[in-house]
Formats: C-alpha cells, sequence, structure tokens
C-alpha cells in the first residue's frame, strides 16, 4: 500500500509540473523587502502601555522602552528615542510669551547647540499647553562618541500650581508625528 501511494504522490506531482498548476507548497514565494524604519523612527505598530507617575499624572509610553528616574521626573528611552516627563510647580499657567522669556534661555544654556523652530499655544487632551519645537545635538554616544542631531517637541502643562513637562526626543527625520501625538495627548493629571 506504501508503495502505490508513493508511485499515486509522485505521478500527481508529475502531473501537477506538467500542467503549470502547483499547490501553494511548491510555488516559488517572492523573497519580501526588509522593513526599513530609519533610526528613532517608532514603527506603527508600536504597543504602548500607561505609565502613572507617583507625582500625578500618567501617559501612555512604548512597551519595551528602558525607563530612569531623573530630577523630577522620569525618563524612557530606546536607542536613539528618548520622553522624558517632569513634575514642577509654578504660580501661573505659562504662555508663549513666558516660554520664550524663561523656558527657551534655560533650554538653551542646558542643551547641546539648541535651535528653536516654533513656540506656540496647542490644546491637549489633558487641558492647554505651549509647545515648543527645537533641534538639538544628542549627547555623544558612550562607545563612539559619536553625536546626531535631535527633533524635539516639548510640552508644558499647567494646574494647580504644579506643571507637567513632557520633551519628546528622536532623530531629525524620523517620522514619529502620529505616536507623539498620541503620547502628548495621553497626559493626564491623577
Amino acid at each position: 500500500m506504501t508503495v502505490r501511494y508513493r508511485i499515486s504522490a509522485a505521478l500527481a506531482v508529475l502531473l501537477m509540473i506538467s500542467s503549470g498548476v502547483f499547490p501553494p507548497a511548491l510555488a516559488q514565494e517572492k523573497l519580501l523587502a526588509p522593513e526599513t524604519n530609519p533610526p528613532g523612527d517608532i514603527p506603527d505598530n508600536q504597543v504602548f502601555i500607561t505609565y502613572t507617575s507617583p507625582d500625578g499624572f500618567g501617559l501612555k509610553v512604548p512597551e519595551g522602552w528602558s525607563r530612569t528616574p531623573i530630577d523630577h521626573g522620569v525618563r524612557f528611552f530606546d536607542k536613539y528615542d528618548e520622553l522624558d516627563a517632569t513634575l514642577d510647580t509654578a504660580s501661573a499657567a505659562p504662555t508663549v510669551s513666558s516660554a520664550k522669556a524663561d523656558v527657551i534661555p534655560d533650554l538653551k544654556a542646558a542643551g547641546h547647540a539648541v535651535k528653536v523652530t516654533a513656540v506656540k499655544d496647542v490644546k491637549l487632551a489633558a487641558g492647554p499647553a505651549v509647545r515648543i519645537s527645537y533641534l538639538s545635538n544628542s549627547a555623544p554616544n558612550p562607545v563612539t562618541n559619536k553625536l546626531i542631531r535631535l527633533e524635539h517637541e516639548r510640552f508644558i502643562l499647567f494646574k494647580d500650581g504644579k506643571t507637567v513637562t513632557l520633551d519628546l526626543a528622536a532623530p531629525a527625520g524620523a517620522d514619529n508625528v502620529d505616536q507623539w501625538q498620541l503620547i502628548s495627548n495621553s497626559l493626564q493629571w491623577r
């Protein structure tokens, strides 16, 4: 019975070959091109999880990113991408004028080759905010000493005498518009 099956199977394969009809297992599958995301490009299928700060705010962050505490907040990072969220006190809500007078000089003094490209009022799900768009050089890579140019979106929100500053950074040219919008609009006061 086994010999008859082998002969029948071999005959079936010969008939398929001669007729040009192949089952999916025998058809040639085309190679897919590897996915190419520029360095720092958060993938469109990235999963986000909710981070709740002990300081009174929460937001969605990319799953799998490293987390480290920083002064008055937290930093999430993965390769060239970075997300900083800090809490501070303030007597009034930030404005475009106050950001230009107070925040931007500090940003330029503390950053590396900072170039501010825009400052404007925006509306986020958690309330009104000031958005500062800017470019900077990264800190040197500890292994290669290489620097890269980063794009930043910084959001400053105010409520009840407190501010949350959310700073999102990625290599210049990375396409993170949708992901950054998701993250900034996920910010909630707790």
